[in-house]
């Protein structure tokens, strides 16, 4: 057991393979506090940093992050969306470092269109840059919508289909996960939910059918490593049968 590992009191064997956090909550932190929301946001962007350096530090494989949905990204006013723009452009840069210090590599889920070309160049720097990592896998899921996402998916097997590329008698569950944004990640074992809300949000749909879910009140920006320790010691906690009845215990 690692020094890590016996801080947290849990064996690498029982903590999550993948952990997916659904980072809400920074607008409510801002109202609270009678800041703007952009300020609600810079503070949410700090907080990222100590719980992903955390993960890694315990050896969790991936953490996919929701930072921003396709619908946020189409109904939020622009000056809020330009001004997260800028925030997530200023992240990817000032975090670049802590990327290959611990060992991470990165990658963006989501759509392109209509990114601005500095942040997606900035995304792209990032991916580059660690590609040959070996550590945790940090995914950003930015303009990310999961319907979108496997809608993508299927249109992309139907061209193939189409072309003769791809037999229809090929398509299953595991050719549908390969053209899905988070190909080669393993599917997430815990889903983070902050600020109290009781929703997926579009985040994810095929790939948590049987993660465990964690909710807590708290508002993303005071979010810290502690509340992370408490969900991973609540997920050891839980029995997962996969569907299968549950083992009765002596």
């Amino acid at each position: 057991m690692s020094e890590r590992e016996s801080q947290l009191g849990l064996p690498a064997e029982v903590l999550p393979h993948h952990v997916a956090i659904v980072m809400d909550g920074n607008g409510r932190w801002a109202q609270a506090k009678g800041k703007s929301r952009t300020v609600g946001h810079a503070r949410g962007a700090e907080a990222v940093l100590p719980i992903v350096t955390e993960c890694a530090q315990l050896r969790i494989e991936a953490v996919t992050l929701y930072a921003l949905s396709t619908e946020n990204l189409l109904r939020r006013p622009d000056d809020e969306v330009a001004a997260l723009m800028g925030l997530y452009e200023q992240y990817l840069i000032s975090e670049r470092k802590q990327l290959l210090d611990n060992n991470m590599r990165f990658r963006h889920i989501g759509r392109r269109d209509g990114m601005p070309p500095t942040v997606l160049a900035e995304l792209d720097r990032n991916a580059e840059l660690t590609q040959q990592n070996t550590g945790m896998e940090l995914a950003l899921a930015l303009n990310y919508g999961s319907r979108q996402e496997i809608t993508d998916a299927v249109r992309t097997i139907g061209e193939k289909v189409a072309s003769g590329e791809l037999s229809p008698d090929a398509i299953d569950e595991s050719l549908i996960e390969n053209h899905l944004y988070t190909a080669h990640l393993p599917e997430p074992d815990l889903l983070i939910r902050t600020a109290g809300e009781k929703r997926v949000s579009n985040f994810l749909l095929w790939q948590i059918s049987y993660a465990e879910i964690w909710v807590t009140e708290t508002f993303w920006p005071d979010f810290d490593v502690e509340h992370l320790h408490t969900a991973l010691r609540d997920y050891a906690r839980r029995r997962r049968n996969f569907g299968a009845a549950p083992v009765a215990i002596d």
